[in-house]
């Protein structure tokens, strides 16, 4: 039987590829066709010469700036929200509210930022508000989450140690639990930051603004030379935030 399992499942596997390219009606012979492989070509060769005009890269200053504060607002305020939510999610508010709190966060974390950003857009309007809010709500459910696991591993003796001293709840958490949980909920901050700063360069598809509106706009108006310019300064942007979150985590959290 199980050799006969170990020859069926690659069969199966064979057999269910095989009926997507044939449900999805996939003709490879046109994609990979001298005409169709010419015409890429000539697309992908327009990309080639970015528009480096001062006013084209002074606008992309500007996006740039926009989805790098979208992206750092909106993870701040998703680890705030995040960590409320893992307080109770973590089982330090019993059980319905724990219950709650999780059911919370899977939601959150289950829409994607794409379908949070469009309710967000019909909701606070096109601009970098709504893109904002899209970060901070999906990224709260991810962060929550991931908060709340930390806090699960976390030792209760330091804070059952304080509230033996005559310390309250509060008090527990911010001198018993907090101290040994802070590296890793910073850590997956910053994380979750890096994340975030190649999302926000993608809701602009949307309206939420930033360099991703910019390269809707581009690509919308079949301005080539324009979007390369601004897929090169998100890829710097990214590539930028990328070092500076990797320094941050070994400056702060194993020095």
């Amino acid at each position: 039987m199980r050799r006969l399992a170990n020859v069926l499942l690659p069969l199966a596997l064979l057999a269910a590829v095989a009926a997507s390219f044939g449900y999805l009606e996939i003709d490879l012979g046109a994609l990979f066709g001298t005409d169709s492989l010419r015409q890429m070509g000539d697309y992908a060769g327009s990309f080639l010469h970015p528009d480096l005009s001062p006013a084209h890269l002074q606008a992309i200053g500007r996006g740039a700036l926009e989805t790098l504060a979208m992206s750092a607002v909106g993870t701040l305020l998703a680890a705030g929200l995040g960590l409320l939510l893992a307080l109770p999610a973590g089982g330090r508010c019993g059980m319905l509210a724990g219950g709650a709190a999780r059911l919370l966060l899977n939601a959150l974390r289950a829409i994607p930022e794409l379908v949070w950003a469009a309710l967000m857009v019909l909701a606070a309007g096109l601009g970098p508000n709504a893109g904002t809010l899209a970060l901070a709500l999906h990224t709260a459910g991810v962060l929550g989450r991931l908060f709340a696991e930390a806090l699960e591993n976390t030792p209760s003796e330091p804070a059952e140690a304080v509230r033996l001293a005559g310390g309250g709840r509060i008090a527990a958490f911010c001198y018993g639990t907090l101290p040994g949980v802070w590296p890793q909920l910073l850590a997956y901050s910053l994380y979750r930051w890096e994340n975030n700063i190649r999302m926000a360069s993608v809701l602009g598809f949307v309206g939420a603004g930033g360099l991703g509106q910019m390269l809707y706009l581009s690509l919308s108006l079949f301005q080539q030379a324009q979007a390369s310019t601004v897929i090169l300064a998100m890829l710097l942007l990214v590539l930028g935030v990328d070092a500076l979150s990797g320094w941050s985590r070994q400056r702060w959290l194993w020095s």
